[in-house]
């Protein structure tokens, strides 16, 4: 309230506060805090036009989920139209005007919209009440008039102490029926008005729609955590989470909700952000060659680049700096662990590997076959019983197509390195550097995919069954493939001969 009190605060739509999370094991295995996300990202959008909303810890302003844009934006956009609307509009009783003015601003899908198109049954239902509310919501939610009188928009100290009549059975009545389920049938709730529905990820979509229109959002972390909630610690239940998200994310970049058609009210560095949100699942495909070039390196006995000129040295380290140096930035400026990042940065390679690349392939079959999207809800952790393990949900093993891919780079790499260094060490002329370099980024690749290999072998350490016939399976199919690609010396009618029996 006080942000959107404070002057300016009546272009502010929501104040989103961070999620924190309990119940998760000490180390943060999998990354549920969302540290990165909360104290890093959120924070740096607050600098821009707000932070995107999250699906929960928000406070709302009425008038916003209502679909109006915000007051005073043509100070900013001149060009567009701005309308003064005249709501005759019978209010409660507990106010004397039986006639308010309501300003709202134009927008640019439906210009020559008047009162009729805005507050026709089509859009909010048919409850008088509600209709008659809404300007009554714009008023209250005014800063208030300039001390000098030069502001004539706001509204006069004490209007909001008014005295208020208890709730009639009518009005009840009425109220019973807008908050049934079958009230916004045929409007355009879920659509233009409240929470935005069609999409796994509404929430971002919802503040997308306002941060479109114009407004603001404020991020606001308290000392004391505002709100807390539970979080999945179990491996699969965690990638499923994930994939529910990207799934999200892939839908509204084939979307008009893509930051690619936003309006010129949204700012260039927000729309930069919103367009990640729905770009980022795309770039598995670049994460999944980055994971597997080592091993193909070490297989083919070629290091990734032909020459290690110095030009390609100073790049690399100049890159290898800046990287560096923007990872203790944003941990020097959050204020978060080298531990939490370092934990980020393993599960977005386990995500990026694993959920990601199914969710562009749930999207691409929405959008090309009409195949819709399951919606899952997160399994979350139980409270235990006294004398129960608090983490004992962490050590389950749930077999899941999304362990497929990483178990797959996992067994690539470590293959790899079994084969690269007998090639070096039965060599004639051992390039030993080829080697280290090619055994250096594999181990690099396997260390982010560290947390993934323990929650497969769950509290004992056992790897499941499933993964030894995955990983013979595998080994078999990499050695047939490399026999064809890279047939062994010598004469061919030798080894064409076998035959399985």
């Amino acid at each position: 309230m006080c942000f959107m009190l404070d002057r300016g605060g009546d272009r502010i739509c929501y104040v989103q506060f961070p999620q924190r999370f309990e119940g998760i094991d000490p180390s943060d295995r999998y990354a549920n805090h969302n540290t990165v996300f909360f104290d890093v990202s959120m924070r740096a959008l607050d600098g821009l036009q707000g932070p995107m909303y999250v699906g929960t810890g928000c406070i709302f302003r009425r008038t916003a989920l209502y679909g109006f844009g915000p007051p005073r934006t043509t100070e900013h956009h001149g060009w567009f139209g701005r309308k003064k609307i005249k709501l005759f509009l019978r209010k409660p009783k507990t106010t004397k005007k039986d006639e308010m003015e309501f300003s709202i601003n134009g927008d640019h899908n439906d210009d020559d919209a008047d009162i009729e198109s805005l507050l026709l049954p089509k859009r909010f239902g048919n409850s008088t009440s509600l209709a008659a509310s809404i300007p009554i919501a714009e008023y209250q939610g005014r800063l208030l008039q300039d001390v000098q009188g030069k502001g004539n928009q706001g509204r006069p100290a004490g209007s909001l102490a008014v005295p208020r009549e208890p709730l009639d059975a009518a009005t009840v009545a009425e109220a019973i029926s807008v908050i049934s389920c079958f009230y916004e049938d045929k409007t355009e709730w879920g659509k233009r008005v409240g929470w935005i529905y069609g999409s796994v990820t509404e929430d971002v979509v919802t503040g997308y729609r306002m941060h479109n229109r114009g407004w603001r959002s404020v991020y606001c972390v308290t000392k004391k955590d505002a709100f807390r909630g539970t979080a999945p610690i179990n491996l699969t239940d965690r990638l499923h989470q994930v994939l529910r998200w990207a799934t999200g994310s892939v839908e509204i970049f084939f979307s008009r909700n893509n930051a690619l058609f936003a309006s010129p009210r949204m700012k260039f560095l927000q729309r930069v952000a919103y367009f990640n949100v729905g770009m980022y699942p795309f770039t598995s495909m670049f994460l999944i060659v980055y994971c597997v070039l080592p091993a193909v390196s070490l297989f083919s006995g070629q290091f990734i680049v032909q020459s290690l000129s110095v030009t390609f040295l100073v790049f690399l380290l100049a890159i290898t700096i800046t990287l560096c140096l923007l990872a203790l930035l944003e941990i020097k400026w959050s204020g978060i662990t080298l531990h939490d990042w370092w934990r980020n940065e393993q599960f977005w390679l386990i995500g990026g590997t694993s959920a990601h690349p199914a969710a562009v392939l749930q999207g691409l079959l929405k959008v090309i076959a009409g195949v819709d999207i399951s919606f899952t809800l997160t399994s979350k952790s139980a409270t235990p019983d006294e004398g129960d393990d608090e983490f004992a949900e962490l050590y389950v093993v749930k077999w899941s197509f999304l362990m497929v891919p990483p178990i797959t780079i996992m067994m690539l790499n470590l293959i790899a390195i079994a084969v690269g260094v007998a090639r070096t060490m039965y060599s004639t002329y051992p390039q030993w550097s080829k080697l280290l370099g090619g055994v250096f980024f594999s181990f690099w690749v396997l260390s982010h995919l560290y947390p993934f290999a323990k929650g497969l072998m769950g509290r004992r350490g056992k790897v499941p069954t499933i993964v030894y016939v995955w990983s013979g399976l595998l080994s078999i199919i990499i050695s047939l493939l490399w026999v064809y690609i890279s047939p062994p010396s010598g004469r061919e009618e030798d080894y064409m001969k076998f035959h399985f029996p």
